[in-house]
């Protein structure tokens, strides 16, 4: 990914859209959602996105991850925190290219 405007959006898009569908999400059951990116990512508010797919009544927040030394780069995360009955252990965390890495634990 590049630090364009329309190459920020498509990622928080595909990433947002793939996180709803894994985990059954509508967003009127949306508390909230965070969005961060790392310093190399600031042409565009990752949070637009959401709102062009039509999220205008949930609460958006974006930040800027800290500047690790040799923590990923170029990367976008989001944390959605919404209601349901599921137990954490029911619920799908996606990564996507490449970001298995930020999980090792999990990812191995």
């Amino acid at each position: 990914m590049s630090n364009s405007k329309q190459e920020i959006l498509d990622a928080t898009r595909e990433l947002l859209e793939k996180m709803v569908a894994a985990n059954n999400i509508h967003s009127d059951c949306v508390t909230c959602v965070f969005f961060t990116s790392t310093p190399d990512l600031n042409a565009e508010f990752p949070a637009a996105a959401a709102r062009q797919m039509g999220w205008t009544d949930v609460p958006l927040l974006g930040t800027q991850e800290i500047a690790v030394p040799n923590a990923p780069i170029k990367c976008l995360r989001i944390l959605i925190l919404f209601n349901t009955e599921r137990q954490n252990s029911e619920l799908i965390h996606v990564y996507l290219k490449g970001a298995e890495v930020l999980r090792q634990d999990v990812h191995g």
